[in-house]
């Protein structure tokens, strides 16, 4: 049949139909027996036949363990003979008895494996060892008491390890055997060096010998036991080999800069040699490396430089890696041969097959022409391993770089000056080594070579950081750092607008990762079938500016409140900053986006603030007028939050708001002023209710402002006849609301009398409860019910609960002596037992009251 897929693409399409026929199927199963279960209900009966208890262990689990208790039942037998019982028998007792009981512990296991019986002859073949142990250290204390413990354990590991070499090679069958061979071989070559009087040094090398040869014992032998009891041998000798190297790298870089390098070697051969731990491996030797060099640069350098050069040979290191790795293929090998093969070579990562098959380890001749670059040549794991450890040698010395930020950064906020005093803190670190800078520089020149979102992050970081140490570490004059760090706000802050530039030659990220997979068009016999392509979900990603907008904004704001805070050593410092800070956020806020845009506008309104305070403290203001000019700024955030966008015009309100109340508490202090701060504001929100966004809530502010102003200037007046003064505003603004409920029957009560009722009512309530005369309270509460009345009768909110709050509080002013006096003549148990009874009605009545409240609160809800 014609059939235009390739076999790869249609094997794929039949494999996805039949998964979807088989998921069908079970559906359908499921279906039947569910239908059959409904149908046909099995009826419980007692089992005929009880079932066996279930066994709690395999027989070969119960065997183990019995042959595991023989085996160290004997070996603690063949110890207690060998310490306690040794001296009550002669020597030819004694080495008929040894000669015996090894000879048969050893031997048993032959006839043991010839009939099958693998565990019982691994017991005893443990227990043959352990028996040879114990015949070294009895001819130790037999023939041999005079020789040196340590090298005569040095020579008995080297025959035990031969000998169990030799014996489990014979008997391959048994694992025990060439395990313990491998840990006998660890002790030779270092008791050895003991045993000769070796120091530190000598023993590290011996320890690095040692591990050498488990690596070739891992990479040339193929019981998997025998590779990893070599393996972990390996790591601990050759990690302590290392640390001591390192550790003489301090002392004597001469003396450790060998065995570090030698260290190193092995560590890249195995890496070269197993891929699976080529990047730990790789690592490890890269940190020998560095160690090393280290060590060896700072002999030549003056101390300060001591970091810097470590840095410097990590950033080499980390040139081996290539920044096209990561995207690299497994095209091409580890090894690129001129000439003909010379032997198999291991696959680089991700590799496998033949060498000289395909695009595998081995190029052949011609491929390239010319030399073969080094990061060609080595593997990928490799390189990543040694440019991982640069990068962290690299990491721990921007580390040690930041504490001259820090203190450029944080200084200024911890004052310990007056403010404009002329006086300036002296610095904190101003001894630590100036080479920081060059850590700091260096660190930006590596990363600016690599095309990767992170590292660009990673270079506006570290210029910021450079430049915010400078002055720490350059001992700059107040001037010279007080520009420096407004200079590298601006370049931060411009940065975090117009972050284009810095893109430049990154990736392209889609918002959603990379694009989808097109799916295959069938033809052919399967044109009618859907095909579907692959659907992975794809995590959101953030676009390169936007990131690197936020890295340089966050910089730029920091540096812009350490130089404020320094500004305020110095008056004129201190209006240049501010007046620079306000001019750079003021930008932001105009022309950056997202949250930024907020930020930057609230922060310009808190400079503003800062200048107003200038200018007031430099006027020698008193707090009254101090407060009046503050009024400026919510005032100016007002004008300005019309023509705003919504975002950036609310936080810009909001900020001047909170300022605006700043100055509020701040003529606290002088009734009169605080009065005409009182209506000012009043106006200024009175100003703002004309934009129909915020007409409801500047409207209730600014009647509350203004009531506010009106109570405060009458208590400065000591009227005690509020009425005169209220009334006149009352009515008229009664009759507008009413005017206005006739043109728009929608509009709220609050709004049309709500202002009108509370200038009259507000203020002669607490002028009622300090009259002691009858007359006012009475009118008062009068006037209250008549309100009261008309917002139920005519349905309308404010009313409603404005005369009722006046009524029930005047009445209560008028029953207040009664309920005293009553109160007093009471037994003193009789309120809490009132209190008690109260408590229990309300309780069993609580469902009651809460749907009386829902259904007041409804139609107090329904009124206008």
């Amino acid at each position: 049949m014609d059939n235009s897929l390739p076999p790869a693409d249609e094997l794929v399409l039949v494999d996805r139909e039949l998964a979807q026929l088989d998921a069908r199927r079970s559906r359908l199963l499921a279906r039947r027996a569910w239908l059959i279960q409904v149908l046909y209900p099995p009826v419980a009966a007692p089992p005929l036949h009880p079932r066996p208890p279930v066994a709690d262990s395999t027989p070969r689990g119960a065997q183990n363990v019995l042959l595991t208790l023989g085996g160290t039942l004997l070996t603690i037998a063949a110890v207690a003979f060998t310490l306690v019982s040794w001296g009550s028998m002669g020597i030819g007792a004694r080495a008929t008895v040894l000669a015996v009981v090894t000879g048969a512990a050893l031997a048993a296991p032959v006839a043991l494996l010839r009939r099958g019986l693998v565990s019982t002859a691994e017991s005893v073949a443990a227990l043959g060892l352990v028996l040879m142990v114990l015949d070294a250290y009895a001819l130790h204390r037999v023939a041999l008491a005079e020789t040196d413990g340590l090298g005569y354990t040095a020579v008995a590991s080297a025959v035990l390890a031969g000998t169990w070499t030799a014996y489990g090679s014979a008997l391959s069958r048994l694992r025990i055997p060439l395990p313990a061979a491998v840990v006998a071989a660890q002790l030779p070559l270092p008791l050895g060096v003991l045993a000769a009087g070796g120091g530190s040094t000598a023993f590290a090398w011996a320890a690095l010998l040692t591990a050498t040869a488990d690596a070739a014992v891992v990479l040339w032998t193929r019981p998997v036991s025998v590779r990893i009891t070599a393996g972990t041998a390996a790591a601990a000798l050759g990690g302590w080999a290392l640390l001591t190297g390192g550790r003489l790298s301090l002392d004597s870089p001469w003396s450790g800069a060998p065995l570090l390098l030698a260290g190193a070697a092995v560590a890249l051969y195995a890496a070269w040699r197993v891929p699976a731990f080529a990047s730990a491996a790789s690592a490890v030797a890269g940190l020998a490396v560095l160690t090393a060099a280290g060590g060896l640069l700072r002999t030549s350098l003056p101390p300060d430089w001591a970091i810097p050069g470590y840095v410097l040979c990590a950033l080499a290191l980390t040139s081996v890696w290539r920044p096209g790795d990561a995207q690299a293929g497994a095209g091409s090998g580890p090894i690129a041969s001129v000439g003909a093969e010379s032997g198999p070579v291991p696959p680089a990562d991700g590799e496998s097959g033949p060498a000289g098959a395909g695009s595998g380890p081995v190029a052949p001749v011609g491929a390239e022409s010319g030399a073969v670059r080094f990061g060609a040549r080595v593997p990928r794991g490799t390189r990543l391993g040694l440019a991982g450890a640069g990068a962290g040698v690299a990491g721990l010395g921007v580390v040690w770089a930041l504490p001259p930020v820090v203190a450029g950064l944080l200084g200024p906020v911890a004052r310990t000056t007056g403010v404009w005093s002329g006086e300036h803190a002296a610095r904190a670190l101003a001894s630590y080594p100036a080479t920081a800078l060059l850590v700091l520089a260096a660190a930006v020149a590596a990363l600016a070579v690599l095309p990767r979102l992170w590292a660009r992050c990673g270079v506006l970081g570290l210029a910021w950081a450079l430049l915010t140490a400078l002055p720490v570490s350059l001992d700059l004059p107040y001037a010279a750092t007080l520009a420096l760090q407004l200079l590298t706000s601006a370049a931060a802050l411009w940065i975090a607008v117009r972050p284009g530039p810095l893109t430049r030659g990154l990736p392209p990220t889609g918002r959603h990762g990379s694009p989808e997979t097109a799916a295959p068009q069938a033809s052919g016999p399967w044109a009618p079938w859907p095909v579907r392509a692959p659907s992975p979900p794809r995590k959101p990603v953030l676009e390169a500016g936007t990131v690197l907008g936020w890295t340089a904004y966050v910089g730029g704001v920091a540096s812009a409140v350490s130089a404020v805070a320094l500004a305020l050593d110095v008056r004129g410092a201190t209006f240049a900053a501010l007046g620079a800070v306000l001019a750079l956020l003021t930008g932001v806020a105009v022309l950056g986006a997202d949250a930024r845009r907020v930020i930057s506008a609230v922060g310009a309104v808190l400079a503003a603030t800062g200048l107003v305070f200038a200018v007031a403290a430099a006027g020698g203001f008193e707090d009254r007028w101090t407060a009046l000019a503050l009024l400026l700024v919510p005032a100016a955030t007002a004008a300005l939050g019309s023509r705003a966008p919504r975002p950036v015009a609310l936080a810009v309100e909001v900020t001047g708001g909170a300022v605006g109340l700043l100055a509020l508490g701040i003529a606290a202090s002088r009734p009169a002023f605080l009065a005409m701060a009182l209506a000012l504001g009043g106006v200024i929100a009175a100003a703002t209710a004309v934009r129909p966004e915020r007409r409801r809530f500047a409207s209730w502010t600014a009647a509350a402002l203004f009531l506010l102003a009106t109570w405060v200037r009458l208590a400065v007046w000591d009227v005690t006849a509020p009425e005169a003064y209220t009334l006149p505003v009352s009515v008229p603004a009664l009759a507008v609301g009413y005017l206005r409920r006739r043109r728009d029957p929608g509009a709220s009560s609050w709004t049309a009398y709500g202002p009108g009722l509370a200038v009259t009512l507000l203020p002669s309530l607490p002028a009622a409860w300090v009259d002691p005369e009858w007359t006012r309270p009475l009118v008062l509460g009068v006037v209250a019910l008549v309100v009261t009345l008309l917002g139920a009768r005519f349905r309308l909110q404010a009313l409603l609960v404005l005369g009722g709050v006046v009524l029930a509080l005047d009445g209560l002013h008028e029953l207040a002596p009664y309920v005293v006096q009553v109160v007093g003549a009471l037994p003193r148990w009789l309120p809490p037992a009132l209190a008690g009874l109260l408590l229990l009605a309300v309780g069993a009545t609580y469902e009651q009251r809460l749907r009386d409240a829902r259904r007041l609160r409804e139609r107090l809800g329904r009124m206008r």
